[in-house]
């Protein structure tokens, strides 16, 4: 059937709650400051909702799970609903699982004979909660009992009298306290005005009540069938008035078939309710119960102490979707596997930026040590790690990412701070790849995309290897030649004095040519120069530098120099490269190399090529002898062995 055009023919809208007139409600003025009592229902409530109900084996796995977390008020079984609920009431006593400081409770209808068997399993208990129900909605009196409202009245009185004597006499003879939870089930469904006189009928029945011994009135959304205010407006009309308001607590119990039961619960704690009902992950009958782990985790994030330990929530979430047989949405707050993370350009971008902002503002503190490190990063409201998570899925690449979120994973897994212009040209590697895969780039493909595109790493991947070097200083401010650096011996230079120290120098390189070593040899007025002259002479490859960066990156062993260089071929074609090492120098001639590889294609390197001198620039001061012996090398007939161009070179330096 159709939904129909007109619901209001099949559907009524719920009730206003008449307040008195020109009644001001208190409620949407108020904020939480406090953290409620909280009574988890997971092992009743929950269980009752499972398609295969917990063994009093997982129950007890999950019983001791919530002692963990911190609750101290757990509702554990219906004992009058099976044995296998009674013995596990009674397990729970006799072995001295319960501590101290933490009380049981137990769910019993209004009748007597229920009664009775569920009292008796709480002989020796320290302190219990005797949860009483009955429903007291229109629709339950009306068409499940057939009863009047003075019929409820009754039924409820009665079983307030047969519980106060029997709590009375087992008080008398194990010492177990007691608590009386008077539970108006369908309470969101009932008249407010009913429900504030059962409640003070109940009260007087009770006759017992005081600040130092509270009755607690269970106030049920049992089906959630209005907004969350509607819920707010309720509680705080049975707040108001309630007798003996200093003896009484508001336990607050949504439902979550409208999926507002967080809100709902947030609301009602505003109106005047101090304790919360609930299951963790809102596990329950048809949509659920409130979630416990939202609700304490909103207050946390906004700096009230739920007084739960949720840091390691990741463990949490497994056992309780273990011990219920349920999964969760990887979209489900807190505790999905993808709440903290960003798929989305936009939303990584300003992610990263929240991140680095934070970095600075939290190092300020430390310094000055002034201020808070409070947490503010965009689309985050909670730092994970709190809860046990990391920040390595913060940001997740798709084809649907952008520059940042491949260049914070770069960030948080190599410590390389890209440019700007280098996020852009490093992510369309990333979305080419991620759009052929039809799938996300993980932290591992991503790093390994961006190591091989920029030929990080210790052997040839490229056609391009600088295996190992050397720095000749051509100015006459050196005294000492360098000495020859490769990937595990670069020292060249001192991370704070390369750039001062750089001056005209002739660089001498080792570098696999497409599986081969050759030798090849530049100068010019700085690393960079000299290197582009060596490749532009031996391996006619001519390119030009564009932007350039430097970092330094912390390590344990020592710091090193990461260089980012972008460079373009001779039609205006440009790549960008990426050096690494203990040296700045050696950072800047691999970085050279590294974008040669992005720029080489799968064009020829000629083997042996005429040369000339390479003039210096007109402020260096070569000596008269460099000048006079330099010896010039021709000629294409044979390809030299790598060890026959060595000879030659050697040669030529001896006779200079």
């Amino acid at each position: 059937m159709p939904m129909l055009p007109n619901p209001a023919k099949k559907y009524l809208p719920y009730p206003a709650v008449n307040f008195p007139p020109n009644y001001v409600r208190q409620w949407p003025a108020r904020r939480t400051t406090v953290s409620p009592t909280w009574l988890s229902t997971d092992l009743r409530d929950g269980n009752q909702a499972l398609v295969n109900p917990m063994s009093n084996t997982t129950k007890l796995e999950l019983f001791r799970l919530l002692v963990d977390i911190g609750f101290k008020e757990i509702e554990v079984a219906y004992p009058s609903a099976a044995d296998l609920e009674y013995q596990f009431v009674r397990s729970l006593i006799e072995n001295a699982e319960i501590p101290d400081d933490v009380a049981i409770q137990i769910i019993t209808p209004a009748r007597s004979d229920l009664i009775t068997k569920s009292i008796s399993s709480l002989s020796g208990a320290k302190h219990a909660i005797i949860h009483l129900y009955n429903a007291v909605s229109p629709v339950f009196r009306e068409v499940v009992f057939r009863n009047t409202k003075e019929q409820t009245i009754d039924l409820t009185l009665n079983a307030v009298r047969l519980v106060k004597k029997l709590t009375e006499e087992e008080t008398a003879r194990s010492g177990t306290r007691f608590t009386l939870n008077y539970c108006l089930e369908t309470f969101s469904q009932t008249e407010p005005e009913f429900t504030v006189e059962l409640g003070n009928r109940v009260l007087a029945e009770w006759g017992k009540a005081s600040p130092d011994d509270k009755v607690i009135f269970n106030l049920a959304a049992t089906v959630e069938c209005a907004p969350s205010n509607h819920y707010a407006d309720m509680v705080e009309y049975f707040s108001n008035h309630i007798n003996q308001r200093d003896s009484v607590i508001l336990s607050i119990h949504p439902h979550n078939d409208r999926g507002t039961a967080v809100a709902a619960a947030e609301l009602g704690l505003l109106a005047g309710g101090t304790r919360v009902e609930g299951c963790l992950l809102g596990n329950g009958e048809r949509t659920g119960n409130v979630d416990l782990i939202s609700l304490a985790l909103n207050l946390y994030s906004q700096g009230n102490s739920p007084r739960l330990d949720f840091s390691n929530l990741p463990e949490i979430v497994e056992t309780v979707c273990r011990c219920n047989e349920m999964s969760i949405p990887v979209r489900y707050p807190y505790a999905g596997n993808l709440v903290f993370s960003a798929f989305a350009g936009t939303h990584q971008d300003a992610i990263k930026k929240g991140l680095d902002s934070q970095a600075k503002r939290w190092a300020e503190v430390d310094r000055s040590a002034t201020g808070i490190k409070f947490w503010a990063v965009p689309y985050i409201p909670l730092d994970p790690k709190d809860i046990g998570y990391g920040y390595e899925n913060l940001i997740r690449v798709s084809s649907q990412s952008g520059k940042a979120g491949t260049a914070y994973v770069i960030k948080q897994k190599m410590q390389l701070d890209l440019p700007r212009r280098m996020q852009m040209a490093f992510y369309g590697v990333v979305q080419k790849e991620s759009e052929r895969s039809g799938k996300e780039m993980t932290t591992t493909l991503i790093t390994d995309a961006f190591k091989r595109t920029y030929s990080i790493h210790h052997r040839p991947i490229n056609r391009l290897f600088l295996q190992s070097y050397s720095l000749l200083p051509l100015s006459p401010s050196y005294k000492t030649p360098s000495s020859p650096a490769s990937d595990y011996s670069d020292d060249l230079f001192t991370l704070s004095s390369a750039e001062d120290n750089e001056a005209h120098v002739r660089f001498e390189g080792h570098v696999v040519v497409d599986g081969i070593l050759r030798i090849i040899q530049g100068d010019g007025g700085n690393t960079v120069q000299a290197v582009l002259n060596a490749m532009q002479s031996f391996l006619d490859l001519e390119l030009t530098t564009g932007e350039y960066a430097a970092q330094t990156i912390n390590t344990d062993n020592a710091p090193k120099a990461a260089t980012f260089l972008e460079m373009r071929g001779p039609c205006g074609e440009s790549a960008w490269g990426v050096g690494i090492s203990d040296s700045v120098a050696a950072s800047k001639c691999r970085a050279v190399i590294s974008a040669a590889n992005g720029l080489i294609g799968d064009r020829p390197i000629p083997r042996k090529m005429i040369f000339t001198p390479r003039p210096l620039p007109a402020q260096s001061q070569p000596s008269d002898n460099w000048l006079r012996d330099v010896k010039l090398r021709t000629g294409h007939a044979l390809l030299p062995t790598p060890e026959q161009e060595r000879a030659e070179f050697v040669k030529m330096e001896t006779s200079v």
